[in-house]
């Protein structure tokens, strides 16, 4: 008994010690945080991801690839926190056009169309949008409370990984990554990544006699190319504005009917997207798809939805919100990306010499806590931009895109060219951008590609570790425990996807990938 009772007050002692170096390093990032500089950096993020996500065509890994060459006069931390207010400031932007004019500004809000819209044909558009903003407000600060707890013993945890559990953690998210895309190119992402130097052997690999080839190719040119140009590319220049249902001030305040029909899609969206986003793949719009199915599925009124259901708008909204923010935690405990956005973060940080994963909370506490506690400071802005200024967001869409696309391509070419003043990572780009724009007309997904080649030197060097150690041995990823867990995980996903080759039922995947490429002829 006494035993018992001295292991309960171990336990609790542990927890008070875990819960008070939390909240000190909180108050660190924050002390970081409100710096007037950062917090400058922090708006202009998310005042950027509004804009991104409100217009169609150009979404979060759009912007973040064009902006990401202005950030290498920056440090990490302004660095990281500003293009990481783009991603999640776009999934607030994405619900403005989806409400008001039934067009998704981003990927994830392809759901928020079907009852918004609906609500807002209603005289009901600013309830929508208020509804839409503080159920994004809340999944997120739940997701940022969640990462906060999660992420750093997580990391601690991960410190254990030696190179053939990280070959066998990268490789379980390649197969994951594939079994949840309609299409996946990150095998092409990983050849294009073995480019360069042999970091091994020193030897040259495919370089082409180009000596500006030899660090490989640049995480910068690549996804500017793919989806900066290529997205300009392939969208139709003659886009015409359909009529904007715009509201005023005083009708964004919903009844307490709507807030009662809100208040537990938004919980469940919060809990439901935080998870999904954890998995590899498009969490956010994976999410938003789920929470959106749930709401229907528990209705007591099924039929209201698609004629203007708060359920409909409340849960996506959250559910694609909490996602993006459970995304970073594989991304800053594990150093693995769960979809292109965080790769090209993990890329960013690399370039300022910050590597992400298990060290990064010990090595950098103020790149890690000022990033997590920008988040909750990034939300408190987008909840204060979304509201009040929704009409002057809505006017950006009526600048016509002959004046805004050769403005972009302007900047692709101008950022891409001051990074290294080489003329080969523009022709790199311009290449990209043709690859982006075929990918796109026949139906393939360019993301998973910047995956693939911001994974594949981790990849490689721990795969070659791991021989180095065994003697070219493969067994040492199935005699390592942890190792042989995440191995016989990719070998379960790989036996679900033969399954579903020979089962002529569609399943859930095929209806995703419907609703991707309906949303990208809607855009």
């Amino acid at each position: 008994l006494l035993a018992r009772s001295g292991s309960r007050v171990a336990r609790e002692r542990h927890k008070a010690g875990f819960m008070e170096s939390t909240l000190a390093s909180l108050a660190l990032g924050f002390s970081v945080v409100f710096q007037p500089d950062i917090l400058v950096y922090a708006f202009i993020g998310c005042l950027v991801g509004t804009l991104v996500g409100v217009l169609p065509g150009i979404g979060p890994l759009t912007g973040i690839s064009i902006l990401l060459p202005i950030t290498f006069g920056l440090d990490a931390t302004k660095a990281v926190i500003m293009l990481a207010g783009i991603y999640y400031g776009s999934q607030y932007g994405g619900s403005t056009t989806s409400i008001l004019m039934r067009i998704p500004g981003e990927a994830s809000s392809v759901m928020t169309c079907i009852d918004g819209y609906a609500m807002a044909r209603r005289g009901r558009a600013g309830a929508a949008l208020c509804i839409a903003a503080v159920g994004s407000f809340a999944a997120g600060t739940f997701g940022l409370v969640m990462l906060t707890v999660i992420a750093p013993p997580l990391a601690s945890f991960a410190v254990r990984f030696g190179p053939p559990e990280y070959a066998s953690l990268l490789v379980l998210g390649l197969i994951f990554l594939s079994y949840m895309s309609s299409t996946s190119l990150a095998v092409a992402g990983l050849m294009i990544g073995m480019i360069g130097i042999d970091s091994m052997t020193g030897h040259f690999r495919y370089s082409f006699d180009l000596p500006e080839l030899g660090d490989g190719i640049g995480i910068v040119p690549v996804p500017v190319g793919l989806f900066g140009l290529g997205e300009i590319l392939s969208t139709p220049s003659a886009k015409v504005v359909s009529e904007v249902v715009t509201p005023k001030l005083r009708e964004l305040l919903p009844t307490r009917q709507e807030w009662r029909e809100a208040a537990m899609p938004i919980t469940r969206g919060s809990v439901l997207g935080f998870f999904v986003g954890i998995i590899p793949g498009s969490a956010h719009i994976i999410s938003s798809f789920l929470s959106y199915a749930l709401e229907r599925r528990i209705s007591k009124t099924p039929e209201q939805f698609g004629q203007g259901a708060v359920a409909g708008v409340a849960g996506p909204e959250s559910a694609n919100n909490s996602a993006s923010t459970g995304a970073f935690v594989p991304m800053l405990a594990l150093g693995v990306p769960t979809g292109p956005v965080t790769a090209v973060l993990i890329g960013a940080l690399a370039i300022h010499g910050v590597a992400a994963g298990p060290n990064l909370v010990n090595e950098h506490p103020n790149v890690f806590w000022g990033f997590v506690a920008s988040m909750y400071v990034g939300n408190l802005m987008l909840l204060l931009l979304n509201l009040p200024l929704v009409s002057l967001f809505v006017s950006v869409l009526r600048i016509p895109y002959s004046y805004l696309y050769p403005l972009i391509i302007m900047f692709c070419i101008v950022g891409v060219y001051a990074v290294n003043n080489s003329i080969v990572d523009v022709w790199i780009m311009l290449i990209m951008g043709g690859v982006g724009y075929g990918l796109r007309k026949f139906n393939f997904d360019p993301a998973p590609l910047v995956l693939g080649l911001v994974i594949a030197p981790i990849f490689e060097m721990s795969l070659r570790q791991s021989l180095v150690m065994s003697n070219g041995d493969y067994m040492i990823f199935l005699q390592r425990p942890i190792s042989l867990v995440l191995v016989l995980a990719a070998a379960g996903l790989l036996l679900l996807s033969v399954v579903s080759m020979f089962t002529k039922r569609k399943d859930w995947r095929s209806t995703l990938a419907e609703v991707e490429a309906g949303e990208e002829k809607a855009g």
